[in-house]
Protein backbone atom coordinates (compact mmCIF):
# COMPACT_ATOMS: atom_id res chain seq x y z
CA UNK A 1 0.00 0.00 0.00
CA UNK A 2 1.31 3.38 -0.74
CA UNK A 3 2.37 6.02 1.82
CA UNK A 4 2.35 9.51 2.38
CA UNK A 5 5.24 11.45 4.36
CA UNK A 6 3.71 13.53 7.03
CA UNK A 7 4.88 15.36 10.07
CA UNK A 8 8.70 15.11 12.04
CA UNK A 9 7.81 13.16 15.15
CA UNK A 10 9.27 15.30 16.87
CA UNK A 11 6.16 18.38 15.62
CA UNK A 12 3.95 16.25 17.39
CA UNK A 13 3.63 16.60 21.54
CA UNK A 14 2.87 13.61 23.79
CA UNK A 15 -0.61 12.98 24.21
CA UNK A 16 -1.65 15.48 21.15
CA UNK A 17 -3.26 15.78 17.69
CA UNK A 18 -2.20 18.08 14.84
CA UNK A 19 -3.79 18.68 11.62
CA UNK A 20 -2.03 17.38 8.11
CA UNK A 21 -3.44 17.42 4.38
CA UNK A 22 -2.90 14.44 2.34
CA UNK A 23 -1.45 15.15 -1.51
CA UNK A 24 -4.89 14.76 -2.67
CA UNK A 25 -5.76 17.56 0.06
CA UNK A 26 -7.81 15.08 2.11
CA UNK A 27 -7.61 16.34 6.07
CA UNK A 28 -6.11 13.89 8.25
CA UNK A 29 -5.63 14.08 12.22
CA UNK A 30 -1.86 12.35 13.57
CA UNK A 31 -2.21 11.52 17.13
CA UNK A 32 0.78 10.87 19.76
CA UNK A 33 -0.69 8.78 22.61
CA UNK A 34 2.50 8.58 24.92
CA UNK A 35 4.46 7.67 21.91
CA UNK A 36 2.30 5.62 19.33
CA UNK A 37 1.19 7.53 16.85
CA UNK A 38 -2.51 6.82 14.86
CA UNK A 39 -3.97 8.46 12.07
CA UNK A 40 -8.18 8.97 11.12
CA UNK A 41 -9.89 11.33 8.94
CA UNK A 42 -10.03 14.60 10.65
CA UNK A 43 -13.85 15.59 9.77
CA UNK A 44 -16.65 14.48 12.34
CA UNK A 45 -18.66 12.19 10.75
CA UNK A 46 -21.99 13.56 11.93
CA UNK A 47 -20.91 17.46 11.69
CA UNK A 48 -18.77 19.47 9.48
CA UNK A 49 -16.01 19.69 12.24
CA UNK A 50 -12.45 19.20 12.52
CA UNK A 51 -10.94 16.80 15.11
CA UNK A 52 -7.61 18.18 15.26
CA UNK A 53 -9.18 21.03 16.77
CA UNK A 54 -10.90 18.72 19.87
CA UNK A 55 -9.67 17.73 23.03
CA UNK A 56 -7.58 14.54 23.36
CA UNK A 57 -8.88 12.57 26.51
CA UNK A 58 -6.76 9.42 26.69
CA UNK A 59 -7.50 7.19 23.81
CA UNK A 60 -10.67 9.06 22.52
CA UNK A 61 -10.76 12.89 20.38
CA UNK A 62 -13.69 14.74 21.47
CA UNK A 63 -15.47 16.50 18.72
CA UNK A 64 -15.53 20.37 18.80
CA UNK A 65 -18.93 20.63 17.70
CA UNK A 66 -21.01 18.27 19.56
CA UNK A 67 -18.40 16.63 21.78
CA UNK A 68 -19.31 13.50 20.33
CA UNK A 69 -16.23 11.21 20.60
CA UNK A 70 -14.16 8.81 18.87
CA UNK A 71 -11.10 6.05 19.67
CA UNK A 72 -8.40 7.09 17.77
CA UNK A 73 -6.78 3.86 18.35
CA UNK A 74 -9.65 2.35 15.74
CA UNK A 75 -11.64 5.21 14.87
CA UNK A 76 -14.92 3.27 16.24
CA UNK A 77 -17.61 5.85 17.71
CA UNK A 78 -17.69 5.89 21.35
CA UNK A 79 -20.30 8.64 22.22
CA UNK A 80 -23.47 9.87 20.80
CA UNK A 81 -23.88 11.50 18.57
CA UNK A 82 -21.59 9.91 16.71
CA UNK A 83 -22.33 6.49 15.13
CA UNK A 84 -20.32 6.37 11.92
CA UNK A 85 -16.50 5.39 12.13
CA UNK A 86 -13.90 7.70 11.10
CA UNK A 87 -11.76 6.22 8.64
CA UNK A 88 -8.06 5.14 10.17
CA UNK A 89 -5.00 5.17 8.29
CA UNK A 90 -2.28 3.00 9.43
CA UNK A 91 0.67 4.84 10.56
CA UNK A 92 5.06 3.81 11.11
CA UNK A 93 7.40 5.68 12.20
CA UNK A 94 10.03 6.21 9.35
CA UNK A 95 14.17 5.75 9.77
CA UNK A 96 13.96 9.44 9.01
CA UNK A 97 11.91 10.54 11.68
CA UNK A 98 9.03 11.14 9.89
CA UNK A 99 5.65 9.92 10.77
CA UNK A 100 4.33 8.01 7.55
CA UNK A 101 0.43 6.91 7.06
CA UNK A 102 -0.55 4.26 4.22
CA UNK A 103 -3.18 5.72 1.38
CA UNK A 104 -5.22 3.68 -0.77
Amino acid sequence: MPEEKTLKYTELEPNSVKQFYLEDDTAIAIYNLGGEYFATSDVCTHGQAYLSEGELRGDEIVCPFHAGTFDVRTGEPVDPPCVVPLEKYETRLGEDGYIYVSVA
